[in-house]
């Protein structure tokens, strides 16, 4: 598949400055990361959490949601929803006074991890009681931003699915189960089939089913999802699990592709190079703002310094063009 975005250029270097239009305080902003609750690179989960506070004062933006794109917690979860972690790397870290409103979150493959606790279940158990601006009713849910006057259906899925792990039939599987995959994709298959009650439609997990990371093209989930995003002409899959910062664009398909993966986690090599299928890829920790209107997408890829890497619009007939 090719990169579709005829006479679009790489930006070869935009580390240090921003580029592209300002963003707009009076529209709704979201900001994403994923690969984020690292437990052997604290300053890289601190460098980016840092960064995300610099960008919302320099810019004067109020996020109204943070999204949380999985692998959300590395390494042992100690006490389960009693974790000391859960306060330092979570709700200290993305502090209430920056980012007040809700914060979604899907499951990512170290989330399932077995490792002293169920993380995956104490992640959920963490959102039902309350108390917390976490989200995560379910494994897989969908929510409307902003919460006033919506402009977004997200479409939040558990893409651990049976098949992406080569040891899925052990007692300690990092999956989910047979019977949930189904139901899941009958869900999915009937939330993309509603008539739209939004100007835009965002499907978000932790798995990509393209990428030029390091874990490169997820051959099951493109087999499960792509021809279903293709034919209810899905506006963007939003994911993380590749430690960078991408953005991919394809001949004929109505798509778009984000990968936010630069949470903190320590980064990895590409699978391919990520100038040969892009229009935009880059190996470093950042985070991403959604910024919505009635009329059009924006999304910018941000650096730890809370400068603009890659930023790109998307209006409501699926006309995307590159910003910086």
């Amino acid at each position: 598949m090719a990169f579709s975005l005829a006479g679009a250029v790489w930006p070869s270097s935009l580390l240090g400055e921003e580029h592209g239009p300002a963003p707009d305080p009076g529209r709704a902003h979201l900001l994403c990361l994923g690969d984020w609750g690292t437990n052997t690179h604290p300053e890289q989960q601190t460098a980016t959490a840092e960064a995300m506070r610099m960008w919302t004062d320099r810019q004067k933006i109020r996020p109204e949601a943070l999204l949380m794109l999985g692998d959300n917690w590395y390494g042992d979860l100690d006490g389960g929803v009693s974790s000391k972690r859960w306060q330092t790397g979570f709700e200290q870290m993305y502090p209430a006074s920056h980012f007040p409103g809700p914060v979604y979150a899907v499951l990512g493959n170290h989330d399932y991890e077995k490792r002293g606790s169920n993380k995956a279940e104490a992640e959920l158990a963490y959102a039902k009681q309350g108390g917390s601006r976490w989200q995560m009713p379910a494994k897989w849910y969908s929510f409307q931003f902003p919460e006033k006057n919506p402009l977004v259906t997200f479409l939040c899925l558990d893409s651990n699915v049976p098949g992406t792990k080569g040891f899925d039939w052990l007692p300690w599987s990092y999956v989910m189960s047979h019977d949930e995959a189904a139901e899941q994709d009958a869900w999915l298959r009937e939330q993309l089939s509603k008539p739209r009650d939004t100007p835009f439609v965002v499907a978000t997990a932790h798995h990509p089913l393209y990428s030029n990371g390091g874990h490169g093209d997820n051959a099951l989930l493109i087999r499960k999802w792509d021809a279903l995003f293709r034919d209810h002409k899905l506006d963007m899959y939003l994911t993380g699990h590749d430690h960078d910062l991408q953005h991919l664009e394809f001949a004929e398909h109505p798509t778009s592709f984000v990968i936010s993966g630069g949470g903190g986690a320590e980064l990895v090599k590409w699978s391919r190079p990520p100038e040969s299928r892009g229009p935009w890829g880059s190996r470093v920790l950042g985070f991403t703002d959604l910024e919505v209107s009635e009329e059009t997408m924006i999304v910018r890829h941000i650096g730890t310094q809370a400068q603009v890497v890659h930023a790109f619009q998307r209006n409501r007939a699926g006309e995307v063009k590159v910003l910086a």
